[in-house]
């Protein structure tokens, strides 16, 4: 039995309600429908509502949370290679700048001490490709991807780097995946079986991601 003013459950056989101090009259009978009503705290009777429908509160996670997993579709293989192509575009200009300061500085030593300089040169051209590829690489491919997610090539692609649970990658994980990234394209085939590889992978992965855990998406 429950009182017809506050609503609240009464002793059987009792004149006033515990709660509200109501006189009790007698109970109306309950009609063929009649569902008790739900106790504080208690959810009502029947299914919770789902997405869309009346009544629908969604669950609160906190400002900061972030789904697991990337929740966009993956790169596409023609994506990722423009933006590669992008990047290094920078390095060749790296490359170049390097190579206009390491020749100056090679014909000024030979100019001084008249020797061949055949040999600085070649060394320089040797080194040329890893230090530009480290120096553009740490700021465009470790750097901007933990800070923004994308490297400027990846930026105009769209495209975003995640970690398992969505989010951005940390600097030493991204360092490490630029560090997999040049040691496979030291030699040529394994340079070119990290490129292709998503063509074949069910996440679209390189060699490369797969080294830290990380997937490119959709930005």
């Amino acid at each position: 039995m429950y009182c017809t003013q506050c609503q609240s459950p009464i002793t059987p056989g009792g004149q006033f309600c515990d709660k509200c101090g109501a006189r009790l009259g007698p109970p109306a009978p309950p009609g063929p429908h009649w569902t008790p009503p739900p106790q504080y705290g208690q959810l009502p009777p029947g299914p919770p509502p789902a997405f869309g429908q009346p009544g629908y509160i969604p669950p609160n996670y906190g400002p900061h949370y972030t789904p697991p997993g990337p929740q966009r579709p993956y790169a596409t293989w023609a994506d990722r290679v423009l933006g590669f192509l992008i990047d290094q575009f920078l390095v060749g200009i790296a490359m170049f700048a390097l190579g206009i300061v390491g020749f100056s500085l090679v014909a000024g030593a030979v100019g001084m001490n008249s020797h061949d300089g055949t040999g600085g040169i070649l060394c320089l051209l040797f080194l040329l490709f890893p230090l530009a590829t480290l120096g553009v690489g740490f700021y465009n491919r470790v750097y901007l991807v933990a800070t923004r997610g994308a490297s400027i090539g990846q930026g105009v692609m769209k495209l975003r780097v995640v970690s398992e649970n969505g989010g951005n990658l940390t600097m030493g994980s991204a360092f490490i995946r630029l560090l997999a990234q040049l040691g496979l394209c030291l030699l040529p085939m394994l340079g070119l079986v990290d490129l292709l590889w998503p063509l074949w992978d069910d996440k679209r992965q390189t060699l490369h991601d797969k080294a830290v855990g990380c997937y490119v998406i959709k930005a």
